[in-house]
């Protein structure tokens, strides 16, 4: 990621893809799942469904809990605000209509596999970057690099993970057939 001068206000965006040797319709699975998100993830701890959802749909909610050495531990509710199965995925942090940041997969066809992105940004609404970013606001433009930096490394990891165990998954399946 190169050095951009973003302040908070900018609402930054971070995208990160790999293409994976496996079906959209697989892929999909891995990341519709979002109870699979925190063993994927350095900073997610967990994920839990509200009022008995138990799957990802549109407009369900869950609440993840994160964990972060220099911001401390976190909970946020999101909403799922885009699901076209098996193309996109997206969720809001906090309000839908005003969130802290939204993370979304979109899934292609490409070459016999699947072209797997992930994108995220950051903000309109104010969020716990915003207390660091209030405390030091001479250094607001190098905190919000750093951060989104710190997001494309985890997104790099994330979508490594997803692409192993989906091209595992579809390597143990044709050893069945």
């Amino acid at each position: 990621m190169e050095w951009t001068g973003a302040r908070y206000a900018d609402k930054p965006t971070v995208e990160v893809s790999t293409w994976i040797a496996a079906p959209p319709a697989q892929v999909w699975t891995l990341v519709s799942d979002v109870e699979l998100m925190p063993r994927l993830s350095s900073e997610l701890q967990s994920v839990e469904w509200l009022e008995g959802g138990s799957g990802a749909a549109l407009g369900a909610r869950f609440i993840g809990r994160s964990k972060h050495e220099a911001l401390g531990e976190w909970a946020t509710t999101s909403h799922i605000v885009e699901y076209e199965q098996p193309r996109v995925f997206a969720w809001a942090v906090e309000d839908p209509q005003h969130p802290t940041a939204i993370w979304r997969f979109v899934l292609e066809p490409h070459d016999g596999g699947t072209l797997l992105r992930e994108w995220m940004q950051m903000g309109p609404a104010r969020s716990g970057l915003s207390f660091a970013i209030d405390r030091m606001p001479e250094k607001e433009q190098k905190i919000v690099f750093v951060r989104m930096r710190e997001f494309e490394a985890n997104m790099t990891a994330t979508l490594g993970a997803i692409k192993k165990l989906a091209e595992r998954d579809r390597t143990a399946g044709e050893a069945s057939l």
